[in-house]
């Protein structure tokens, strides 16, 4: 990611930092962070008309690994260790 992509990540959405494949991959990313999960059906089906099955599981691996590592560390009250300090670690955007 370019700095001005992790400085525009919570409005990617309307930012043109990010490219349509990019733009349904942090969708994807978000699906996959709710609570269910909640991946819509054409947005699954249009990373794969773009993703070959290889870079699928790659990407929903790594996206499963990360929602792990931040639930892991969230029940055990590990608390960022300011390396960023705060840069470019933004929250989510809150939406309606």
């Amino acid at each position: 990611m370019t700095e001005r992509q992790l400085l525009e990540l919570d409005r990617f959405e309307t930012s043109d930092a990010y490219d349509a494949l990019e733009k349904d991959v942090l969708r994807y990313a978000e699906a996959m962070t709710k609570t269910p999960v909640d991946v819509p059906d054409a947005l699954f089906a249009a990373l794969r008309a773009r993703l070959d099955p290889r870079q699928m599981v790659e990407l929903t691996s790594a996206i499963a690994w990360e929602n792990y590592r931040a639930r892991f560390d969230h029940a055990f009250g590990i608390e960022a260790q300011g390396f960023t300090a705060g840069a470019f670690c933004p929250l989510p955007a809150k939406r309606p």
